[in-house]
């Protein structure tokens, strides 16, 4: 069994699902949180006891959870001492008094899910909060100690404009974050927008200027010292997410809770969907697997895997090996080689899919 140092807590609960959104949460059931954490906790305890470097809640919104239990679930994981915490936040269910219990209950690193700060279009999202309210969190964490602070930034959005994607990131560059992620709008089966896109009521954003919304992003947060360190992250310098390097580095690590992924002893999975499967797998000292997603990683697998995840990596790359797949895309202009050592053109980030379905 390999060591892991990396563990991922999956909060499935919102209060409200946003337009784009196709993850697995249920929506205004936050009286189900307790029984979740306490069935949380015993998941955790079917693991070897390891020692965490990195612990990542995401979600849904693990910024419902309240400190006693953020603390009861950290008080149940074994820590290095420059352990890196990461909760994903969002800006409406945080005052200035509840950011200070999270810090005090051991959060280091808060994920704030902004979006945009343009009004119209988080209303247009879904999303629960006002550029204002986005704004007003952030210097609260500041104000009372937080100093890795990462945001969220969603571009080509239908109705929005290349001013608009500027005007967002001259307020990110107000705000000054360690850290910056970016994410195109992904089209998902079964979201509103798709339904809407479906019935002629959306029109998807052109991709040229998708691209250029890229482009933008990327002048305006290198001109301001941000390393563009993977595809869609952004950093001052000795800042990336801990975390999120074990996914690309393709290091095996521990998901823990419903429809959570995990890479760990040789194979990836997911958990079940459904928390009644989910609480009586556990009862039964079972870890609650979606066995049909079960996949072996063999050696073929973790080759293939080594290019897809690390070529996301900018500025380490993955080592460079002559094989035909690579010369070829070389000579497309998609992968350049630096050092002794290979990773994605701007032109290869643009077309990152074309890549990575050359080692499937």
């Amino acid at each position: 069994m390999k060591n892991i140092t990396g563990i991922y807590l999956h909060i499935p609960f919102c209060n409200k699902r946003c337009h784009y959104c196709d993850f697995h949460v249920f929506v205004n059931m936050n009286d189900k949180i307790e029984k979740y954490v306490d069935y949380l906790i015993k998941e955790i305890n079917l693991y070897p006891k390891f020692k965490y470097d990195t612990i990542y809640f995401g979600g849904g919104t693990p910024s419902l959870l309240n400190e006693f239990q953020i603390k009861r679930i950290l008080d149940s994981l074994d820590k290095t001492g420059d352990v890196e915490i990461t909760l994903e936040l969002n800006p409406s269910d945080m005052d200035i008094k509840r950011l200070r219990k999270i810090r005090e209950a051991g959060i280091n690193r808060l994920s704030i899910g902004v979006q945009s700060f343009n009004d119209e279009m988080l209303k247009f999202m879904n999303r629960d909060h006002s550029s204002d309210k986005a704004i007003e969190t952030y210097n609260n964490a500041r104000s009372v100690g937080f100093d890795n602070i990462s945001l969220d930034l969603i571009f080509s959005v239908p109705g929005q404009d290349m001013p608009m994607l500027e005007n967002d990131l001259v307020k990110f560059l107000e705000l000054s974050p360690e850290h910056l992620s970016i994410y195109s709008l992904i089209w998902e089966e079964g979201t509103n927008f798709t339904r809407r896109l479906e019935k002629g009521e959306l029109r998807a954003v052109d991709e040229d200027l998708e691209a250029d919304m890229f482009l933008k992003i990327q002048e305006k947060l290198n001109e301001n010292n941000y390393e563009h360190y993977e595809i869609s992250s952004f950093c001052k310098k000795g800042r990336e997410s801990k975390h999120n390097i074990k996914y690309w580095d393709n290091t095996e690590y521990v998901g823990v809770g419903v429809n959570s992924t995990s890479f760990y002893d040789g194979k990836r999975f997911a958990k079940v969907k459904s928390l009644s499967k989910y609480y009586k797998l556990i009862d039964q000292n079972i870890i609650p697997i979606e066995e049909k997603t079960i996949e072996i990683v063999d050696e073929v697998e973790l080759e293939n895997l080594k290019y897809i995840l690390g070529l996301r990596m900018l500025i380490k790359g993955v080592e460079y090996t002559y094989n035909e797949k690579i010369e070829k895309l070389i000579k497309r202009g998609l992968i350049e080689k630096f050092e002794n050592r290979i990773r994605l053109t701007t032109e290869g980030m643009l077309l990152s899919n074309e890549v990575f379905v050359e080692f499937v």
